[in-house]
């Protein structure tokens, strides 16, 4: 992709919080058109403070976060016209449900936006369609689970039709059954067209379903690439305090202790593949 499919960039960001935390340290981000982007990184590492920035909730010290090529602005009409394009689903889904039913928490954003009562009940049945909420419009979202909290955050989100998504650590809390479902509706909306940008500390899921991979730790990218690239490189992977997804663990483990020549491949395809051609080879030599 060139550089014009590029809709969210970060250049030089630096950001100190009021206590003196110095949180974002010269940060480079790029999210291309359609891409699913995932940022790794450890507690305290600047992920959820970069997230912030992508639509203006924080405002760098130093820097610029660019939307489709134009930095952003940061007196309110521009603001409303940048969260139209990049909409951000908070790690607590609590943090960001408020109103007393599911339907006038998914009408809200775009009520704001200064949709017509029509428009509105339009955009929110589409939304909760979309995340398999439908008939969950009169429930109060405290009495939600975890997983059903979550996707009616991002059909408040979807309710806005944004053209970027930004979701800080998504399967955050959620059992497996739950993680996988908000994974899979990501997949789709990112099928669909939707740029998608995740944090998360599940590695495993990142070779899944991720385009790039962004690492980060203590306030910098310390690289960025394929899954494949990022996840060759082991001693930076653990340097930074996160693990290799459990596939490409398997491939070191095969690597190192029985010397199975396999480059890392991320997918079960690949890995069966690889030792499967090496046990042929291996048969022939018997």
């Amino acid at each position: 992709m060139s550089e014009k499919d590029v809709i969210l960039e970060a250049r030089d960001i630096y950001y100190r919080y009021p206590d003196g935390t110095l949180a974002l340290k010269g940060v480079n981000f790029k999210a291309r058109r359609g891409e699913m982007v995932a940022l790794l990184g450890p507690n305290g590492a600047g992920k959820s403070t970069l997230f912030l920035h992508f639509n203006g909730i924080l405002r760098p010290h130093r820097g610029e976060i660019l939307i489709k090529g134009k930095p952003i602005k940061y007196d309110s009409k521009s603001l409303l016209e940048v969260r139209k394009t990049v909409g951000i689903v908070f790690q607590n889904a609590d943090d960001q449900l408020f109103a007393p039913t599911v339907m006038e928490d998914v009408a809200f954003g775009p009520l704001n936006l200064g949709c017509s009562e029509e428009e509105v009940k339009k955009r929110v049945k589409e939304a909760l369609r979309a995340v398999g909420m439908e008939g969950y419009e009169d429930k109060p979202p405290h009495y939600l689970s975890g997983g059903e909290k979550k996707r009616v955050a991002i059909a408040g989100i979807l309710a806005m039709k944004p053209e970027v998504m930004v979701l800080d650590e998504p399967t955050a809390g959620l059992d497996p059954m739950g993680a996988s479902r908000i994974m899979k509706l990501l997949y789709r909306l990112n099928r669909e067209g939707m740029t998608i940008i995740i944090s998360t500390h599940d590695v495993d899921l990142v070779p899944v379903y991720a385009d790039r991979v962004y690492v980060m730790d203590k306030g910098r990218i310390i690289t960025e690439g394929t899954p494949r690239e990022v996840f060759s490189k082991v001693n930076l992977i653990r340097g930074a305090n996160l693990r290799l997804p459990r596939v490409a663990h398997l491939l070191e483990i095969l690597n190192k202790k029985d010397k199975i020549p396999i480059k890392m491949g991320y997918t079960i395809g690949e890995v069966r593949a690889n030792i499967l051609e090496y046990l042929r080879k291996e048969c022939k030599k018997v």
